[in-house]
Parts: structure tokens; C-alpha cells; sequence
């Protein structure tokens, strides 16, 4: 049976998409000096980052607990997995290309990889779910102390165990979505969509205004549009270089 799309769920995902692409064509914008921003350190921009992120991830755990509900089969998706891992693999091999200092190992679709596991064997735990995801968030908020009295914690700060993000401090690379605190935004994520299927199905199922459409078509190729946009937008500021050049 083939397994039914929600355009409302879909046009959240959207939203993300147009909200990430405009990000990232700031910060090219910036790496190709059209503007001066800080990307790093300004909240104006590590808050629209952490934002982006949550709404991906989240609308992530949406999906997982449609998958769930609608009886989506293992080998299935296990082959909706795999296919985010190897774009994992391909945006940390093209940013080690770009950024051999500071590429991205454990970025936000190494990190969904992940986390769509521990979500997919974890979906029956219901109402537990709301608990789990609280616990990802206070362990985040006391790994800091637990360094500065423990100092045998700092082997959790080295890239063999730092993408489970109970770290003092923040590693070099482009791109971090490690599982504390962000598998707490998936598992949050799958309880709404339970919850929401469960006692609000209108809700998911309503149909969406004819404006939205765009939003729900990018929604639906989302990992695909992830994985062309930077390319894209980089490509163009590069012709755009080499045409001021040339003029």
C-alpha cells in the first residue's frame, strides 16, 4: 500500500527548506565577501541555525510517526536511510574539499541518519517519548558542569565520541547536530505526531490553500533540494566573480 503524504506536514518542511536556503545564501554571501557577518558567534545567526534545525528535525519525527502508524515496512525504510547516509557521507566529503580544517563529520544529516534509527526502534514508547525527549535537553544543560568537576570527562569533547554532544565545549567544524540535544527535538517531534493522529487527525489531513503548494512540493524533495542548493548557490557567485573579473 502505498503509503499516504500530508501536505500540512510537507509545507512545514518547506517552510524549513526556503528558511535554510536563504541562510545559507547569507553565509556565501558572506564567504564571498558580498556582506561582513559573523556567522559563528552572532545570535541573529546561531539562533536562526538552531531554529532551522529544530523545525527539520522535528518535522523528522512528524514523519517517523506517520511512518509508524501507516505500518511503513523495515526494508523500506531502510532504503529511505540509506539514502540520507550517503548524502551524509557526500557533505563530508565536499566539505572536506571546501573546508579541509573544519568539515563537517557529524553534521545535521549525519545526525538525522542517526537519530532516525534510535526513533524508528523507539516509536512504541508513547507517552515516554515526551520524558525521553526532556531528558536529551537536561543532559545537554549539565554536561558543562559534569566536565569542570569530572576531568575524566573530557574524552567526550574528541571527535570519536563528540557526536553524542555531552561536550564542554564546541568542536571545529562547519556544520553540528550531535544527539544531545537534537534527538530530543525528533522524539518531541514523534510524540506530537502520535498525539496528533491519535486525538487531531484533521489537523494533519486538512487540505492546505493553494498558496502552500510550492511549500509542500519542496517539502516532498527536501533531502534532494538539500543536497543541490549549495552547489547551486555557490556556483553562481563563483560566475558571478569570474564575470566582474573579466568585465
Amino acid at each position: 500500500m502505498k503509503a499516504q503524504r500530508f501536505d500540512s506536514i510537507d509545507a512545514l518542511r518547506g517552510v524549513a527548506i526556503v528558511w535554510m536556503t536563504l541562510f545559507h545564501f547569507c553565509f556565501d554571501l558572506n564567504q564571498y565577501g558580498y556582506i561582513r557577518q559573523n556567522f559563528y558567534t552572532d545570535p541573529f545567526w546561531t539562533v536562526q541555525r538552531a531554529m532551522i534545525v529544530s523545525l527539520f528535525l522535528f518535522c523528522a519525527g512528524l514523519g517517523q510517526a506517520i511512518a509508524v502508524q501507516q505500518g511503513q515496512s523495515l526494508p523500506r525504510f531502510w532504503k529511505r536511510w540509506a539514502q540520507v547516509a550517503a548524502c551524509a557521507l557526500l557533505v563530508t566529503v565536499g566539505s572536506y574539499l571546501m573546508y579541509p580544517k573544519s568539515f563537517i563529520y557529524f553534521g545535521v544529516l549525519h545526525g538525522i541518519a542517526a537519530m532516525l534509527l534510535i526513533g524508528r526502534f523507539t516509536a512504541n514508547w508513547g507517552r515516554w517519548l515526551w520524558l525521553a525527549g526532556a531528558s536529551t535537553f537536561a543532559m545537554f544543560s549539565v554536561a558543562p558542569y559534569v566536565h569542570s568537576v569530572w576531568a575524566g570527562a573530557g574524552f567526550l569533547n574528541e571527535v570519536a565520541f563528540n557526536w553524542l554532544g555531552f561536550i564542554s565545549r564546541k568542536p571545529v567544524t562547519e556544520d553540528y547536530v550531535p544527539l544531545l540535544p537534537w534527538l530530543g527535538v525528533i522524539w518531541w517531534g514523534m510524540a506530537t505526531g502520535q498525539w496528533l493522529l491519535a486525538r487531531r487527525p484533521q489537523w494533519i489531513s486538512r487540505s492546505m490553500p493553494v498558496v502552500a503548494s510550492p511549500l509542500a512540493w519542496l517539502g516532498r524533495w527536501s533531502l534532494s533540494w538539500y543536497m543541490l542548493h549549495q552547489p547551486v548557490l555557490i556556483g553562481a557567485l563563483m560566475a558571478l566573480a569570474v564575470l566582474k573579473g573579466a568585465a
